[in-house]
């Protein structure tokens, strides 16, 4: 039976960008773990996805919102969810958070209780690459990664794992040596 491996990359710098080439040696690594896998990729930064606004939400309202509903349906479908989180200017980049409000959706992806609200979609692997030009690994200005959990937990996906990539832009040294620590923790998990 295939396995569903969605990937979500989101660099500034395409093919080029740290978090895009960690994020396919992840893809990699997990395809070689699964017998079938079947690939999904997803860029979020070609312009293929507008940023969330009110006429976005006027076609959900209307029963028309084709593009998020792929989006929904590609994250339904997925066993494996993989995304690329690198760091601007202490957030993740726009258009990934554009992409989790196409997916939010309440009745579909996450429903309010009196409780509170509770994920939908049902729990499956996340990984998560995170990159910073410095460091910020278990210090405040890591913004990402309670974003993230709190984001992917809202709708219903719990079991998330990050993939850390720090000091990129503090030398040519502590770059590699980071991107090769990220490696070795990717070919080190397993599924």
């Amino acid at each position: 039976m295939s396995q569903n491996i969605l990937t979500i990359e989101a660099s500034l710098f395409g093919q080029q960008g740290v978090s895009t080439e960690l994020l396919k040696v992840l893809q990699d690594h997990l395809s070689s773990l699964l017998p079938e896998p079947e690939l999904v990729t997803r860029n979020v930064m070609d312009g293929s996805l507008p940023h969330f606004d009110g006429n976005t939400m006027a076609s959900i309202g209307e029963g028309k919102a084709e593009l998020a509903d792929t989006l929904i349906e590609e994250v339904k479908a997925a066993d494996y969810l993989l995304l690329a989180a690198p760091m601007y200017n202490f957030s993740v980049p726009s258009q990934l958070k554009s992409w989790f409000d196409h997916i939010a959706r309440a009745g579909v992806t996450f429903q309010y209780t009196d409780e509170g609200p509770v994920g939908l979609l049902s729990d499956k692997k996340v990984y998560v690459v995170l990159s910073f030009g410095g460091k910020h690994k278990d210090q405040v200005t890591d913004t990402q990664s309670s974003f993230l959990k709190t984001m992917l937990g809202f709708i219903g996906l719990k079991d998330v794992e990050f993939i850390y990539a720090e000091g990129l832009a503090m030398g040519d040294e502590s770059k590699q040596q980071s991107i090769a620590n990220a490696k070795q923790q990717i070919m080190a998990l397993t599924v």
